[in-house]
């Protein structure tokens, strides 16, 4: 596994990079957030160990910054910030995992090796997607409908993914946390309606059929047809 370590302590990071290699990965270290993000955009790592308080570029700032290049590799944040807000902050921004600092380097390699397994996972699944004349290409990140491009954020491509990789079948809040924002717990926001009815603006906007439903009192589907 090929691993980016984000962090400008140089001890913390010299003691997290001397680990993840003992344990057989390929570690690299970058100082800084504008370093970090300029490596991350042009190395093929399976996963980035970033730190929240950054120089140059702070850590919430380089995630951003990746996804909206429509870079998805995983993200373990470390913050000395631990709070609820705080790891909510630092999802919302594109994090995967968030560790608090300090922690035990047992910990960080299981959440690291978590990840890369997660996104190994998701590799080997089905890379298109169809609902009706809608489509979703993974590799590219092309969502096109009746052959015209959508032009999505980040963030509403993976709600559109998941929605579609569930066709058919109702999705209920609690999986749209726990799988697109990956929170493991509700927090209490219209986040996701928001979400929703953005991606149905884009997806759904000009066409006769609606494809994204809302299932009062369950959650959401989208499917082909008005049934």
């Amino acid at each position: 596994m090929k691993i980016l370590v984000i962090e400008d302590d140089a001890d913390a990071a010299a003691f997290i990079v001397k680990a993840l290699r003992e344990a057989g990965h390929v570690a690299d270290h970058a100082p800084d957030g504008l370093d970090g993000y300029a490596q991350a955009s042009e190395g093929d790592y399976d996963v980035l160990v970033v730190d929240r308080m950054l120089p140059k570029l702070d850590g919430l700032s380089v995630i951003r910054s990746l996804r909206e290049q429509g870079i998805e590799t995983p993200v373990l944040i470390l913050s000395a910030l631990g709070q609820v807000d705080d790891r909510v902050k630092g999802l919302r921004a594109g994090g995967d995992d968030y560790l608090a600092k300090p922690f035990a380097f047992s910990e960080l390699l299981a959440r690291v090796e978590a990840l890369a397994r997660r996104r190994v996972g998701q590799a080997s699944e089905q890379t298109v997607y169809r609902v009706g004349d809608l489509e979703l290409d993974r590799l590219s990140h092309k969502v096109t409908r009746a052959d015209e491009e959508i032009v999505l954020q980040p963030r509403e491509f993976r709600l559109l993914e998941y929605l579609m990789r569930n066709a058919g079948q109702v999705v209920t809040r609690t999986m749209l946390l726990e799988n697109v924002w990956d929170y493991h717990f509700d927090p209490q926001t219209n986040v996701i309606d928001v979400h929703v009815s953005r991606l149905r603006a884009k997806i759904d906007k000009g066409h006769e059929t609606a494809l994204i439903h809302t299932v009062r009192g369950a959650g959401y589907m989208i499917r082909d047809g008005a049934r």
